[in-house]
């Protein structure tokens, strides 16, 4: 069976910006044109070397784009051919001239040196094992906390709860109530199981619960949250044990490489002088009241701090906590 062929032009030319760079802009700016040899070029097109690297990275493109997909070497060879031709004809028109070009090529420019940067400088600042290190030891090693084990069964009114605390008291079963009468269990089944949780995981007055109740216990009194009334039964407790350094090392890694980034990017800030030239607000026009209308006064609220999120957290609880995590009904 022969291979199936893409028809790599109608594809797009995104997969490649270009057969090679030995074409730039033609503006007094323009740096020298990169020369190619002969003997690293897979084509000639109109005295134009097509380089070996420029086939080397169309052939990886495609394979990325299709999930590993090869394609015969002469049918890549032919598209970037094609391309060379499209390009000659454009100069030859002078459309590299337009200022429509001209704008495009200058963003793709500044963006190719924008991220050439930020992976100089990521090479030339790697994060180091004592930096992964010691972010562990300030950020994860050194939490310490509780989670809990409980059930719960969760009903709509106050008087249903206290129902079902009077059979608990003669001695009915947790779990068997929880499966005839909690919205959180009815379908599953599972006896209000909620396997193990941080108190965080939970709403205020339902962890508040949990947490004053001795083991094996279960509340004497209804607890109410905005879900409904609990009654809980505390099951155990154990303290929090810190994912070790090798399973969040991979998170780590990324993070403090960001960190070291926006603090360049920050000092640049601080070294540059800005001048922001434009309204940072768009101010829309107001209509003008009636005369026999008071002009109130409008006191725009101040929007509250943004908290700041650390990216690690999350996935160290994840590597923390393996159990299943708690219904959605009483989560935050």
């Amino acid at each position: 069976m022969k291979q199936k062929i893409i028809p790599l032009l109608v594809v797009g030319t995104a997969l490649l910006a270009g057969c090679d760079q030995q074409k730039p802009a033609n503006t007094s700016s323009a740096p020298a044109a990169v020369v190619i040899d002969k003997a690293d070029a897979v084509a000639e097109v109109n005295g134009q070397y097509i380089a070996k690297s420029t086939l080397a990275a169309l052939e990886k493109e495609i394979a990325d784009r299709s999930h590993g997909q090869s394609f015969p070497k002469e049918k890549l060879i032919e598209e970037l051919i094609q391309r060379e031709l499209l390009v000659q004809d454009a100069i030859q028109k002078q459309l590299d001239k337009s200022p429509e070009i001209t704008a495009q090529l200058d963003s793709a420019k500044k963006s190719l040196l924008t991220q050439a940067g930020l992976q100089n400088f990521v090479k030339a600042n790697p994060v180091t094992e004592a930096e992964i290190k010691a972010e562990y030891d300030n950020k994860i090693a050194a939490e310490k906390g509780t989670e809990y084990k409980a059930s719960h069964i969760l009903v709509k009114t106050e008087e249903e709860a206290k129902k079902l605390i009077a059979e608990l008291n003669k001695g009915a079963d947790f779990a068997k109530l929880a499966n005839k009468n909690s919205l959180d269990a009815k379908e599953s089944q599972n006896g209000g199981d909620l396997g193990w949780f941080s108190a965080a995981q939970m709403v205020a007055p339902f962890s508040e619960a949990v947490a004053t109740l001795e083991k094996g216990k279960y509340t004497k009194e209804p607890v109410k949250t905005q879900f409904g009334f609990h009654v809980i039964l505390k099951q155990d407790s154990r303290p929090v044990t810190p994912p070790t350094l090798e399973a969040v090392k991979e998170q780590l890694t990324p993070f403090l490489q960001r960190k070291k980034v926006q603090e360049m990017i920050e000092n640049l800030r601080k070294q540059a002088k800005v001048e922001i030239l434009v309204p940072l607000t768009d101010e829309k026009p107001k209509a003008e009241a009636p005369a026999t209308q008071a002009v109130e006064e409008h006191v725009v609220p101040v929007a509250e701090p943004v908290k700041a999120v650390d990216p690690v957290a999350e996935p160290a609880k994840a590597a923390e906590n393996a159990s299943e995590p708690a219904p959605a009904e009483i989560k935050k």
